[in-house]
This record gives C-alpha cells, structure tokens and sequence, in this order.
C-alpha cells in the first residue's frame, strides 16, 4: 500500500508505530536487565488485578492530595 491510497488514521498509525520504533532504537531500554523487587512487582501485579476489576486503584481525591492540588468538581 503507498502512502497516497492510506486513510488518516492508517497514516497516522503507521507515523506513531514508526516514532515508536525509532525512539526504541535510539534510547533501548533503561531498565533492561535490571531485577524488580518484590514489593514493586506486587504491586503492579495488584494494580492489574484492580485495573482488570474495572476499578480504579487509586480514587481521583487521592491523587490531587498527593501533589498537593485542589480537586475541581466536574
């Protein structure tokens, strides 16, 4: 397929994957190699669980309390 015959969205899918790529290239993966600890991979591993629950891990007050923000009603 060329360029020309591409929707919008085809191109700007294949514009993403191909940044992607590039930046994957260029700067690899920090972490590669590295072990995660324990209590680190609990904890994603139960924020999976609650993110596949349909819940939300952390309530959206929680998040504005911690950096300090006023929550702004919707």
């Amino acid at each position: 397929m060329q360029v020309k015959d591409m929707t919008v969205e085809q191109l700007r899918d294949l514009i993403r994957h191909t940044v992607e790529q590039c930046l994957e290239e260029y700067f690899g993966d920090p972490d590669s190699g590295l072990e995660v600890k324990e209590e680190v991979r609990h904890k994603l591993l139960e924020s999976i669980k609650i993110k596949q629950a349909g819940e939300n891990s952390i309530e959206p007050g929680e998040v504005y309390q911690k950096l300090g923000m006023k929550a702004i009603a919707l």
